[in-house]
């Protein structure tokens, strides 16, 4: 095994002892998750806190207010759901954040067993769990294809559905007769098409697929026994729209609604009204919209972003909120428009930090006319250019929003600016911005920074000896890409677990994600080597000219330690500084004190490549 320069991780990043308190807290700091509630008992509650100094399940019962930790693994445990009558914490068990494994359940009071739920089928990626009364329905994916199992009334699993490419579980209509499946058996895991099952017998029921370049998105089936109509999301006129698919009678009713951007939704508790979230320039709105009259009546939430919301049986919606300024909090809004917190973890609330503004730069090319980007500048910055950090988000179907980030908030407090871009392939923005990544990858992304990094140059923000590019995943790769594609920009690169070698990556990526990059390249690297070659940061290592910092973990299915070693080995070879930060966990760490690590080699990594220490 080769031996690389080792991150530097320093004790302290400030001097200042209420810097660095202030810093930590944010991210060690109690939180919690909007809590899911089982729909048989709604007084049972599970979210998620890092309240043990790891992301771990919590149950909660509304009743008592009692709460209980459920897991406590090593490297934590992010996914789990409750049973139907709220009788059992099912939870996925895989091994230090490598993401394939079981499901398990344990009681949702302490007394019983922990036991592996449906052992007859094999373990796997999570492809979807739909938890009925006398119905379960089991989805996982492996490197043969994605394989469905349905158990009715205890019996043993049934498989209802295997295929070899990508897909999954969907909904399950609340009289537990109908199973809707997410499939690309046409070739395009991005863009999905619907099948609903009849759970009796595993026959299909009804077909949707809107065409190429098209994807639907089914969201549930509306809380009512015996009603069979299913919300999907569409975008039919290029971005996410709602429509009401019938099942029953094989018919919709599009829902056209007077907000731009884009929308999501989840049924009211009667079938006859819509919870709807609008997001539209990194910012969230919700409404309530009653479909018989066709009424649009906004929710009072604060200016901010939710980042999930869903309705109780007495109609008041929870939600999870924060802008970039305040940190996290779940809400509740009643009926009649009271809102209040919902859930407060103990201990003392993470310190706020700064918010962002909004920075729209035009560009000579579409589908859109401008990039926008959010811009945030520390409490105590002068007038000159600052050092600044272009972090890029993951996805790339993501976005960055007006939301709380202990991650910015750290950059903050080191003298940093921070600019977050939402360029071409994020979400929010319509269809064709998404899908104008697609077959070059990663280069049509660095077009719209460089962009934006032209505008904070002119602008006076920053400049290029200041100019850090960062991010992890998808941003990790960008940031790797940047380094050797645009290497006068940049005074360095922070890569959190990035591709590196787009060829041996997808050779052991997941096979899910396999799926995904033959749908944006437009296929498998056997097929278009030269567009891989072309995407792939290893083709432009040797340009690379500025000190890079790389984080990976030793069980990443998403971009796997190998390929990543396959580029420092060719940095490596050269006089270029980089340091490298190795963990033992997944695709990102869900203890505290591991980020707040990584957090600290970043940022330390940074200053002293702009000369700030």
């Amino acid at each position: 095994m080769s031996t690389y320069p080792k991150a530097i991780i320093p004790d302290s990043l400030f001097d200042d002892p209420e810097r660095e308190a202030r810093w930590r807290a944010r991210f060690s700091a109690p939180r919690v998750s909007l809590p899911q509630w089982s729909h048989g008992d709604p007084d049972r509650s599970l979210y998620v806190s890092n309240a043990s100094g790891t992301w771990e399940l919590y149950a909660w019962h509304r009743g008592t207010d009692s709460h209980r930790q459920v897991t406590d693994r090593p490297n934590g445990t992010f996914h789990g759901t409750l049973s139907a009558d709220g009788e059992r914490v099912w939870w996925f068990d895989d091994t230090d954040g490598d993401e394939f494994g079981s499901w398990v359940s344990e009681p949702f009071h302490p007394a019983g067993e922990r036991v592996r739920e449906l052992p007859a089928t094999h373990a796997g990626y999570p492809a979807g769990l739909e938890l009925g009364e006398k119905v379960v329905g089991l989805g996982m994916s492996t490197d043969d294809g994605v394989t469905v199992w349905v158990t009715r009334e205890g019996g043993e699993p049934e498989v209802v559905y295997a295929h070899e490419q990508d897909g999954g579980l969907s909904a399950l209509s609340w009289d537990e007769s109908l199973l809707v499946l997410s499939h690309s058996e046409h070739g395009d895991s991005r863009h999905p098409a619907l099948r609903v099952l009849d759970v009796a017998d595993g026959s299909t029921v009804a077909e949707k697929r809107d065409g190429e370049g098209k994807g639907l998105d089914a969201l549930e089936f509306p809380p009512v026994r015996g009603d069979q109509r299913l919300l999907v999301l569409h975008e039919r006129r290029g971005r996410e729209e709602l429509l009401i698919w019938d099942v029953a009678t094989d018919t919709e009713t599009e829902i056209h609604l007077d907000l731009p951007g884009e929308v999501s939704a989840d049924w009211y508790p009667d079938g006859r009204s819509l919870l709807i979230a609008h997001t539209h320039h990194a910012r969230t709105s919700m409404y309530r919209y009653d479909l018989e009259s066709g009424k649009l009546a906004e929710l009072p939430t604060p200016a901010g972003t939710v980042v999930g919301a869903s309705v109780r049986p007495d109609r008041s919606v929870e939600y999870a909120w924060s802008s970039a300024a305040t940190p996290g909090l779940v809400r509740t809004v009643s009926d009649d428009g009271t809102d209040q917190v919902l859930l407060t973890p103990p201990g003392e609330r993470p310190p706020g930090s700064s918010p962002v503004s909004d920075v729209f730069v035009p560009v000579p090319y579409g589908p859109n006319e401008s990039v926008h980007a959010l811009v945030s500048r520390p409490e105590d910055a002068g007038d000159g250019p600052l050092p600044t950090v272009f972090n890029l988000h993951g996805g790339p179907h993501a976005a960055d929003e007006d939301r709380f980030s202990a991650y910015r908030a750290a950059w903050l407090d080191a003298g940093f600016a921070v600019v977050e871009i939402n360029y071409r392939g994020s979400t929010g923005y319509g269809s064709p911005w998404r899908d104008a990544i697609e077959g070059r990858p990663g280069l049509t992304e660095l077009e719209d920074v460089a962009h934006v990094h032209d505008w904070a140059l002119a602008e006076g923000v920053t400049t290029a000896e200041l100019s850090v590019v960062a991010g992890a995943s998808w941003g990790g790769y960008l940031a790797l890409l940047a380094m050797g594609t645009q290497p006068g920009r940049w005074a360095g690169g922070v890569a959190g677990v990035p591709v590196a070698d787009y060829v041996s990556a997808y050779a052991d990526e997941m096979e899910p994600l396999r799926a995904y990059d033959r749908a944006l390249f437009g296929g498998a690297p056997d097929d278009i080597p030269d567009t891989y070659r072309e995407c792939s940061p290893l083709t432009y290592v040797d340009a690379v000219r500025a000190p890079v910092l790389v984080l990976a973990g030793d069980n990443d299915p998403r971009c796997p330690i190998q390929q990543i070693l396959n580029y420092l080995d060719r940095l490596a070879q050269r006089e270029i500084p980089f340091e490298f930060y190795r963990y033992d966990a997944g695709h990102g760490s869900l203890v505290v004190a591991e980020t707040l690590r990584q957090v600290a080699a970043e940022i330390h990594f940074a200053r002293r490549t702009v000369g700030l220490s």
